[in-house]
């Protein structure tokens, strides 16, 4: 399996709290990262956020088509409302690489966060719908933006699962959730089983808004 030390990561999306997180904690971890958005002026103003946070020098900013493009592995982290359009632009630039969906398409009322209907099924199958020539896994759901944008916490006690149909991005995508102490990458089925990860994001939201806390999970017996 490729070393995923080697890669760079795309981060479309990376102006959001959960992108830009993530993105902090593998720069951290010594991986090459590229921050996209929509405006490239943004993106940049999110790396430098980020080099300055943690020292670093090898992260940088772009466009989402830019980021894309300069990435070896691309995490998706965009709002759910623009995910369609957006992955379906970046269609011919994707093909080939392992994408990382992340993206919880949940909605909010007075009762609480829930989970909305999405036709393929899932955000994740719907990337895999429109990148077809693209090796699309699920990760990256129940991560609290908080913990990550806390440099204090030093060990993200926390388990990633990861789901996809093709057992090497799998391998890679824990490979990676792995570089960030404390995290732990967990093989967590077929691409198909994506809504049930998706959709638990809105449990953990009502968990943590009842508990005031950050909570996120643990699979034992491993």
């Amino acid at each position: 399996m490729t070393d995923i030390r080697e890669l760079t990561i795309g981060v479309l999306g990376g102006t959001g709290a959960q992108g830009k997180g993530l993105a902090l904690r593998w720069a951290k971890a010594g991986l090459e990262v590229v921050i996209g958005s929509r405006g490239a002026e943004r993106a940049e103003a999110a790396a430098e956020e980020v080099r300055a946070a943690t020292g670093v020098g090898h992260v940088s900013g772009a466009d989402n088509a830019g980021c894309a493009a300069r990435a070896d592995l691309v995490l998706v982290a965009v709002p759910w409302e623009g995910h369609a359009d957006l992955l379906a632009s970046l269609r011919d630039t994707l093909a080939g690489k392992v994408v990382i969906d992340c993206v919880n398409p949940l909605g909010f009322d007075k009762q609480g966060p829930h989970a909305l209907p999405v036709p393929e099924g899932s955000a994740a199958q719907q990337a895999a719908a429109l990148l077809p020539g693209s090796r699309v896994t699920a990760a990256f759901h129940h991560v609290s933006a908080v913990t990550l944008a806390d440099l204090s916490v030093e060990s993200v006690e926390e388990d990633v699962l990861v789901l996809g149909d093709d057992r090497e991005a799998t391998d890679l995508v824990r490979a990676l959730a792995d570089t960030v102490p404390g995290f732990r990458g967990v093989y967590g089925g077929r691409l198909r089983n994506a809504h049930q990860v998706e959709a638990f994001t809105a449990n953990l939201i009502a968990i943590n808004r009842r508990y005031k806390t950050h909570a996120g999970l643990r699979i034992t017996g491993l």
